[in-house]
């Protein structure tokens, strides 16, 4: 499976919803698996969204043939478009599905990790982490995922409530992070959470 994440910054509220909306035309895209988002909590005016496919080949066609007519309505309302594609590597909670319609926030870290170390940095994604993040209350599902050859990875989690969210992080992330050595791993990471907007689920 491929994972689609795209950032930008917003200019035109109005007009960029609007466009959003258009989107809906993804639903008949061979491949297509389903995409949602919405706003940034700590940057005003920036928005995340995330796009699964079945398969580059078959993203690639929907690139090449529909993407360009489904995009223009939302032409000149936004800026700073960051596009990055990661291959889906497992689930953060078991039976990850691309839906969004249960979650209310959505938290995305981007991480690079030096070279010699991209094995053991998702060893402990999947033996620290994981569980960890599975056993918490409210956290609904997620994916972990890999760009090559850049060591880039992708943790996408959903969650019910930014509550819910906010007892795991500080209950447990520091004493995590020391028992997974992450910082002898991570070269560079950054983070967002995100206001669902449920209007831009497809």
């Amino acid at each position: 499976m491929l994972v689609k994440w795209m950032r930008c910054t917003v200019v035109d509220r109005g007009g960029f919803e609007r466009g959003q909306r258009k989107w809906a035309g993804l639903l008949g895209e061979p491949g297509f698996r389903g995409q949602g988002g919405g706003w940034s909590r700590s940057r005003p005016g920036v928005v995340h969204l995330f796009g699964f496919w079945e398969s580059r080949v078959l993203y690639d066609s929907f690139m090449a043939r529909s993407h360009d007519r489904l995009a223009a309505s939302q032409s000149g309302t936004y800026r700073d478009m960051e596009v990055r594609l990661f291959e889906y590597r497992f689930d953060v909670k078991m039976g990850f599905e691309p839906r969004f319609t249960d979650a209310d926030l959505l938290r995305v870290a981007h991480c690079r990790v030096h070279q010699d170390r991209a094995d053991h940095f998702a060893l402990m994604q999947e033996k620290v982490w994981n569980p960890a993040m599975a056993g918490s209350p409210g956290m609904l599902r997620g994916v972990f995922a890999q760009a090559e050859p850049d060591h880039e990875f992708l943790v996408l989690s959903m969650w019910d409530s930014a509550a819910e969210r906010a007892k795991y992080r500080t209950e447990r992330v520091e004493r995590l992070a020391l028992r997974a050595q992450t910082g002898a791993d991570i070269a560079s990471i950054a983070g967002d959470v995100i206001d669902m907007e449920p209007a831009w689920t497809v």
